[in-house]
């Protein structure tokens, strides 16, 4: 009962008319900013930072998680209307929302996000409150041999499950792990792959790449090819889902949710690798697998967003109770808490008690707050599907200069963002997949740094990732993964001649 007197005590903070407000400024605003690719919550919530000099901390903190929430629900827009990701979280969206939108259903896969995002994050703050002591308990057991099998894991599954082939979809991650290689080296320091460039010293933005592959390489093919492909990207037939996207979205709603939760209490990756399993899953589950990569499947938009979503409110959960971020938007909320002489850690529940349950009773209010927003705005958001196509080009190609830019003032950037661009172009000739590439740039410098932890914990010695029995499942897991699917290949062809004969 101590734990629903706190929330209640914690709804009755949060909902003063002044937090209130805080929280839906902290929405719009990270709706808005989840649009805009390149910008993203970490860099919004840091250039606010100086508000935490004027403003109390509870309003701040409910303002803050409110940008970062937000922004999950916003990067879901440009991603299925213009295939151009507000955040990397939001990257997985674009391979089935895109494909939607262009098919006539833009309006159904707004929704199916919206709503999806709004049970994700309700499910998991439900969980936060319920459990998030031992669900970090839990996560802090885990160590670098367990971390570096959970990226091989989500290695394996992107590029199995990503594209035609998956030579094709080993190639483009390999690819990204070498872009991911470039700079200073985390454990010793050393310069790597820079050729010289002093730009390359910090490495190369992810969003950058995201950008450069997805918005431009999908502008400048369009505008190559603009004769060859069938203009189906002005198409709309409806603004809602019908009964039948219903039913194939919620299980999808509540997978992404139990796939996402667990992966925000870890430092494994924030929310791709959970969005790029749920894609996964859907995509070996669904009864529409032709639709996958083709017209567009619903369950692809559903449950990836799902698993963005709780995963972001599962952040919280080492957040608070252990005074560990697990991404970096987290980490700049712990400075954000670190300006007001807040602690975070175990004591922060007895030390600060009030402010945490407000930020959780925040959470709930929030996402009502989110969904209020989005679903209104469906129809208005379609429209830019009317938009002439040079016009609509010429605006992305506008947005994502800006976004970029703005990220570090580097004209350089912008050559490279181009250059990445026309990358994404000759992938998408030659029918690469690109998200691939993204998922190697963020996990690799981390699986990297984890693999070398593992080794220095075993002594050298290889067989410390058997030794340890989660570290063990998960990577027997990685092998039935790469073998179970060429296995079954193999057996069908004999299964055949025998029919034939019973026949």
């Amino acid at each position: 009962m101590d734990l629903w007197t706190q929330l209640l005590g914690g709804f009755a903070t949060a909902a003063t008319p002044v937090n209130l407000l805080w929280a839906f400024v902290g929405c719009a605003v990270g709706t808005a900013i989840g649009v805009l690719p390149g910008l993203g919550p970490a860099v919004t919530v840091a250039m606010l930072l100086p508000i935490t000099a004027q403003v109390e901390p509870t309003a701040s903190m409910i303002f803050f998680a409110g940008i970062y929430y937000g922004a999950m629900y916003g990067g879901s827009t440009t991603s299925i209307l213009l295939n151009t990701p507000g955040e990397t979280g939001t990257m997985v969206t674009a391979l089935e929302g895109f494909k939607m939108a262009k098919s006539g259903r833009a309006g159904a896969a707004l929704a199916t996000a919206a709503i999806g995002s709004f049970v994700a994050g309700t499910i998991a703050t439900v969980l936060v409150t319920l459990f998030a002591p031992l669900v970090a308990n839990f996560a802090v057991k885990l160590g670098p041999p367990e971390y570096f099998m959970l990226m091989l894991l989500a290695f394996t599954t992107v590029s199995a499950v990503l594209g035609k082939s998956t030579l094709r979809g080993m190639t483009a991650l390999f690819l990204g792990l070498a872009i991911g290689c470039i700079g200073l080296d985390q454990i010793s320091g050393q310069v790597r792959y820079t050729g010289g460039i002093p730009e390359f010293l910090d490495g190369i933005e992810v969003v950058l790449v995201a950008v450069g592959l997805f918005a431009v390489g999908e502008t400048l093919y369009n505008a190559l090819y603009e004769g060859r492909t069938v203009a189906t990207l002005n198409k709309l037939n409806k603004v809602h889902m019908t009964g039948a996207e219903w039913r194939r979205s919620w299980p999808a709603w509540l997978r992404g949710t139990a796939i996402g939760f667990p992966f925000g209490t870890v430092p494994a990756g924030g929310s791709e690798i959970p969005t790029f399993l749920s894609y996964a899953t859907e995509r070996k589950l669904s009864k529409h697998k032709e639709e996958f990569g083709t017209s567009g499947a619903i369950e692809g938009v559903a449950g990836p967003e799902a698993a963005n979503n709780a995963a972001v409110t599962a952040t919280l959960v080492p957040l608070l109770t252990l005074g560990i971020p697990t991404s970096v938007t987290a980490a700049i909320l712990l400075s954000a808490l670190q300006n007001y002489g807040i602690q975070a850690g175990p004591q922060l529940f007895q030390t600060s008690s009030a402010l945490v349950w407000a930020l959780i009773a925040s959470l709930y209010i929030g996402n009502v707050m989110l969904l209020v927003l989005n679903l209104p705005l469906v129809g208005m958001w379609v429209k830019l599907l009317k938009i002439p196509r040079p016009q609509l080009y010429a605006g992305i190609l506008v947005f994502a200069t800006v976004g970029v830019y703005g990220m570090r003032q580097s004209a350089f950037d912008l050559f490279l963002m181009y250059l990445v661009g026309l990358a994404g172009v000759l992938m998408r000739r030659y029918d690469f997949p690109t998200a691939p590439v993204v998922v190697g740039m963020i996990l690799g410098p981390m699986a990297e740094a984890q693999m070398r932890n593992a080794l220095s914990i075993g002594e050298g010695k290889w067989t410390v990732f058997i030794e340890r029995p989660m570290s063990a499942v998960l990577l027997a897991i990685v092998v039935a993964v790469l073998v179970l699917p060429r296995a079954m290949r193999w057996m069908r062809p004999r299964e055949k001649p025998e029919t034939a004969a019973r026949g």
